[in-house]
């Protein structure tokens, strides 16, 4: 299975509704993703952001590939 990484769309569940949204920030064995819900009390809770494990995420659709120079590199 190809790795997740940030940028990429993503389902999961959270309080037994199914989500999309984008992933953010990758943690050691979880996922920071933005998402967006009509239901107050999820934004309310959640402010459109939440931690979920990476074995909960499903990829629908791959973040575009970014070529790297070496400027880019020498700059980390």
């Amino acid at each position: 299975m190809k790795s997740l990484k940030t940028g990429d769309q993503v389902s999961f569940k959270l309080e037994g509704q199914t989500f999309e949204g984008f992933i953010d920030k990758e943690y050691q064995n979880s996922f920071m993703i933005t998402f967006k819900s009509d239901d107050a009390e999820i934004v309310d809770k959640y402010h459109d952001r939440v931690i979920i494990n990476k074995k909960q995420v499903k990829l629908i659709k791959a973040a575009p590939e970014t070529e790297t120079t070496e400027d880019d590199e020498q700059a980390d």
